[in-house]
């Protein structure tokens, strides 16, 4: 279950408030880029399986690639040395898994996530991956704020809990778009200020944001909010620019654009601050774009590079 399902069964309102410009406060000249450039295939409507996903990185000059749990957790141990010595070879690293557990349902649901995510979790942590994310739908139909807080909490405490077990840190992504919360009667978190407070209730060590760009934008916030955190409260990052003749509050979560493809989004400040806070996990592309999904997949992989790039040589 991914965000593009339920932004296909959301009825999206458009919003007509004044845009932000965002501008940049940091000063990181002293300071070097420690995050890395990560390859999501699955965001950019390319279909990969493990070994395709890090030839793709390695062929256009990407340093690291999501992780398939599920694939990860069958190998045999001369398999998953096989598959590390290749990556090692190539210089290529992990980014983020995707949680493989579906906390938004029903009560079994969760529990039969739950249930396969010890075997899972293990696969990862055998394969040296240790950083797991998934988001926060910002609206419901039925549950008001604080039951639907009361029911995150209670959720991802219990899948924080597993995957500490095996050393992965567990990020939290919120979903910034005004037009999505309010596609359905109750609004959720959608700011990195809820997000702390979220992670504040839920009390494990190991879980953090992850930080996007577009709801960066989307939420209204500035280069401040960031360097409020450190690098220990960041788990991943995703790069994207919003769609061009929309103003902030009008952005749609399913249709964005790759990184610096409008310059809507301070790209630039976005990057000096994950710098400064020296943060030093992974940054992938998750545009939605469908211009990017029609395209065969090399051309794909390569225009994401060509963005991702550009965009990193703005803080080296």
């Amino acid at each position: 279950m991914n965000r593009r399902h339920f932004l296909q069964q959301s009825t999206l309102a458009a919003a007509t408030l004044a845009s932000t410009t965002f501008t940049s406060s940091a000063s990181p000249q002293l300071k070097t880029r420690k995050f890395t450039m990560s390859l999501d295939t699955g965001a950019i409507g390319v279909k990969a399986d493990q070994s395709q996903l890090i030839d793709y990185a390695a062929q256009y000059g990407f340093e690291a690639v999501t992780p398939i749990s599920d694939f990860l957790a069958k190998l045999s141990d001369g398999e998953r040395s096989t598959l590390l010595e290749n990556m090692q070879q190539k210089n290529i690293g992990w980014g983020v898994a995707g949680l493989p557990v579906e906390f938004r349902k029903d009560e079994d649901t969760l529990r039969d996530g739950l249930s396969k995510l010890p075997a899972l979790a293990k696969g990862l942590q055998q394969a040296n991956v240790t950083r797991v994310s998934t988001w926060i739908m910002p609206t419901h139909a039925e549950l008001n704020y604080l039951k639907n807080l009361r029911q995150h909490t209670n959720r991802l405490r219990e899948v924080a809990k597993i995957l500490a077990d095996y050393d992965l840190r567990f990020g939290l992504e919120y979903v910034g778009p005004t037009t999505l919360r309010h596609a359905k009667k109750y609004a959720f978190v959608h700011t990195l200020e809820e997000t702390q407070a979220l992670i504040e209730e839920i009390g494990q060590k190991n879980v953090g944001v992850v930080l996007d760009s577009f709801h960066w934008f989307t939420a209204q916030e500035d280069v401040k909010d960031i360097l409020t955190l450190s690098n220990e409260d960041v788990v991943a990052g995703d790069l994207n620019d919003a769609h061009a003749g929309r103003s902030a509050v009008e952005q749609i979560d399913g249709e964005r654009e790759l990184p610096m493809a409008t310059g809507l989004i301070d790209t630039q400040a976005f990057l000096d601050a994950l710098v400064t806070i020296g943060f030093d996990g992974p940054v992938r592309a998750e545009p939605f774009n469908q211009t990017l999904r029609d395209m065969p997949d090399d051309k794909a992989v390569a225009s994401t590079a060509e963005a991702m790039k550009k965009a990193f040589d703005l803080v080296g």
